[in-house]
């Protein structure tokens, strides 16, 4: 692992309450992360809504209903219901989505966390019109039969593919990049047959470990050169439901093969779960959220830059 690297703080994820009753004035599990234009993004783990935050300033964002209903307040019912959305990716303009979109899809890990969202964008980037529901039952069969706890926490779009991430754990460990067409995926993904998808390749890679504990994926986003740079952490559990404690986090570049360039280790064990990139001369500027596992605790918007 290369050297050590700082963030820094920009922001905790406040958003204007809506109806203070029932819901905090914070995301508290950022779990996924995409900017487009000067807008920021982020999907939570345990909510039915997106976080809309503007790159500009620091005033409080507010949230789009993705899923109707409501979710409970306590912890261990909340968990057993959410639908885990884990992942956020901009889809570039293709049929019926004029401007592009964004996709936003559940772990799999569980019966109700196979949901997803496509959400039509403006020219400016800003969210245009209702969501439309999304179903992963055309993806989650094929992918259960080879891993033994599915966990999609990532996603990217590379030229014409979509890449999903898959996130191991200590007994698990294997990390996977799984690779799709993506217009056949979109179409399966918002299809009414559930005509099964395959994936055309799944690669593993293998993150090492801190202190014992295996690093695995929890987010990753495209580069302009066809890398993909994702985030990772160790977080110490058994299994791809429970939570622990996160002995470190890394930030690291795999080509779309997925080999390892490189990786890097942050200075404090934050547990980052979304990742944005920008590449600035030689210069990789990130932004990314953080999900500390307590529903008292405001998720944190995080930058840092890594040379190339």
């Amino acid at each position: 692992m290369h050297d050590r690297f700082d963030t820094n703080e920009l922001r905790e994820l406040d958003v204007s309450p809506e109806r203070s009753d029932l819901q905090p004035p914070y995301i508290s599990a950022a779990s996924g992360l995409v900017c487009v234009g000067s807008h920021i993004y982020v999907v939570a783990d345990d909510e039915l809504c997106l976080g809309v935050f503007s790159a500009g300033d620091n005033e409080p964002g507010h949230r789009i209903r993705l899923f109707a209903g409501e979710l409970p307040i306590g912890k261990a019912e909340r968990k057993r219901q959410k639908p885990d959305l884990e992942t956020i990716v901009f889809v570039p303009a293709f049929e019926g989505f004029s401007y592009g979109a964004l996709l936003a899809l559940g772990s799999g890990s569980g019966p109700n966390r196979g949901r997803g969202i496509l959400l039509g964008l403006d020219p400016q980037g800003g969210v245009s019109g209702s969501p439309e529901q999304v179903d992963m039952a055309p993806m989650l069969g094929p992918l259960h039969q080879v891993f033994a706890d599915l966990n999609i926490e990532g996603a990217a779009v590379v030229g014409d593919e979509l890449l999903l991430f898959q996130r191991g754990n200590k007994k698990h460990m294997e990390n996977a990049i799984i690779h799709y067409s993506l217009m056949p995926a979109l179409v399966a993904l918002r299809g009414s047959d559930n005509a099964v998808i395959a994936p055309s390749s799944i690669t593993r890679v293998d993150l090492g470990t801190i202190e014992g504990v295996p690093l695995c994926f929890t987010d990753a986003a495209a580069l302009p050169n066809g890398d993909v740079v994702f985030c990772a952490v160790a977080e110490d559990t058994h299994d791809a439901y429970r939570d622990g404690d996160c002995a470190g986090a890394a930030i690291g570049i795999v080509d779309k093969a997925g080999r390892l360039l490189s990786l890097h280790q942050l200075e404090k064990p934050h547990k980052v779960e979304g990742i944005s990139a920008q590449t600035e001369d030689e210069t990789l500027d990130l932004l990314l959220v953080t999900d500390a596992d307590d529903p008292a605790i405001p998720a944190k918007l995080l930058s840092a830059s890594i040379p190339l």
